[in-house]
């Protein structure tokens, strides 16, 4: 089981890549709405299974990058109250 299906298989659902400064902000906001954010490193491997990795094929690069996993959360809201 690849890391990605064990996330899910946790209820967490991945919603982008990103790095700074976006991460953050992106972070603070899911968490303002409720959710947990979890953020994994990114696996170039993994783009390139989809056809590309350029964008991290320099030296370093991927690991400025997080993806970013969200999930339902002890936030403001219920959960049923965001459905």
């Amino acid at each position: 089981m690849s890391r990605e299906e064990e996330l899910v298989a946790q209820g967490w659902t991945r919603q982008t890549v990103m790095n700074e400064p976006r991460l953050s902000e992106v972070v603070e906001e899911y968490q303002s709405l409720g959710f947990e954010v979890r953020l994994e490193p990114i696996d170039p491997g993994r783009c390139n299974e989809q056809g590309c990795d350029a964008c991290f094929q320099g030296e370093g690069v991927a690991d400025r990058f997080r993806v970013v996993y969200t999930r339902p959360g002890g936030g403001p809201w219920g959960v049923d109250d965001l459905l």
